[in-house]
């Protein structure tokens, strides 16, 4: 595991106790299994309750609700260790922690706290985010999903799309406009007129369940709507919580391409030496090295703002446009290391590749993070 600069100098004795903790899991339960759940297209859910037993999920939300109550440096290492694994099982994390439980604790009132997070925290109950729609992803203020006052309630009528866990969840945090104003609601499983047909058919993510949400005359109780926002600060505040997750995530993808590029490259003999003796090999080593290093550090000074309060969206924009371009670069030039033997699922490097293909892009692709950060050292937005 690359730290060229010992980023381990900088880990309290607790962080570094999480990062090794996630990193044996991973080594343990995943590595071993991830290959075949990838080429089924399965997600291996029997990993969701030792996950929940490490404390991954929501593990910066206080203890009262069942939650680790650590820090970000802590939150962010578990993520970079679950996608060196892969980026579905990440992704699994990321969406239970940062957009379902984040909106429930932030945004919800104490019923909803004390219903749903010690469940999601202990893996008893699954949550999904909706907020993309077929016909609307990098505008979600375009969405046509409603919601319209009833005497009992509310009647939610509309779809969502790319929606991680979708199928599997027990509760999913909707975002739909009511009068015109987006709104966030608790949306339950087995509620008549909800249904989450899972997507199939992907190249990318295939170790993770991708699912539509079909909302048709869906009956929701006065009490599951999220009180604590209105607009469209709700979804986008709960995208900073994923986007800084993946800033991480990301780096576990990349540390996996270099280390096995790297000892795929000191044992490969052509031309009597090891190809790891050859000035272009070598040329693509120290970038991987050099680009992981850089983003290490752009992580933790990020989560260090997080935890002071300081934080700017923006900087998760930043880190996460980075990231994610370095680690698919990685990626691809880690495939060209090990030339025709890197499409073999002998290695991880194809699937780390496909599945950063998708990261890139979603929680905003790297246009729209250009265009937010373009935005913030101008002045002058050109999303229109």
């Amino acid at each position: 595991m690359p730290d060229y600069f010992d980023l381990d100098g900088l880990l309290t004795d607790e962080e570094k106790l999480v990062r090794q903790t996630v990193k044996e899991f991973v080594d343990r339960e995943v590595i071993p299994i991830i290959e075949h759940h990838a080429r089924d297209g399965t997600f291996p859910l029997h990993l969701v309750k030792p996950m929940a037993d490490l404390g991954l999920f929501g593990i910066t939300l206080p203890q009262e609700y069942g939650c680790a109550g650590l820090n970000n440096v802590c939150y962010g290492l578990a993520m970079q260790e679950l996608e060196r694994g892969d980026s579905g099982i990440r992704s699994f994390a990321s969406v239970q922690s940062s957009l379902v439980m984040y909106p429930i604790y932030t945004y919800g009132s104490e019923d909803h706290r004390r219903k749903w997070l010690p469940r999601l925290a202990s893996g008893d109950a699954i949550g999904c985010f909706g907020l993309t729609e077929p016909d609307f992803g990098s505008n979600p203020g375009g969405m046509i999903t409603n919601a319209k006052k009833t005497d009992g309630g509310f009647l939610l009528n509309g779809a969502k799309m790319w929606i991680t866990n979708g199928t599997l969840a027990d509760v999913a945090v909707v975002w739909a406009k009511l009068e015109g104003v987006v709104r966030g609601f608790l949306v339950e499983k087995g509620m008549k007129g909800f249904s989450a047909p899972e997507m199939k058919g992907k190249h990318s993510l295939r170790a993770s369940v991708t699912s539509e949400l079909v909302f048709q005359d869906v009956e929701l109780p006065e009490e599951n709507l999220l009180p604590g926002v209105e607009g469209l600060k709700g979804p986008l505040s709960c995208l900073t919580q994923a986007r800084y997750g993946i800033s991480w995530g990301v780096i576990g993808s990349a540390m996996a391409c270099y280390d096995s590029s790297l000892n795929y490259a000191q044992s490969r003999i052509q031309f009597d030496r090891p190809i790891a003796g050859f000035q272009l090999t070598q040329e693509k080593l120290v970038y991987m090295l050099t680009e992981i290093t850089k983003a290490q550090f752009l992580c933790w000074r990020l989560a260090h703002l997080k935890d002071e309060g300081t934080m700017l969206p923006q900087q998760v924009s930043l880190a996460k446009r980075n990231n994610c371009e370095i680690a698919l670069n990685i990626a691809r030039m880690s495939r060209e290391i090990h030339g025709a033997n890197g499409i073999l699922d002998e290695y991880p490097i194809m699937r780390h590749s496909a599945n950063l293909e998708s990261v890139k892009t979603y929680e905003g692709t790297h246009e729209m993070h250009t265009l937010i950060l373009g935005q913030d050292i101008t002045g002058i937005q050109a999303f229109t």
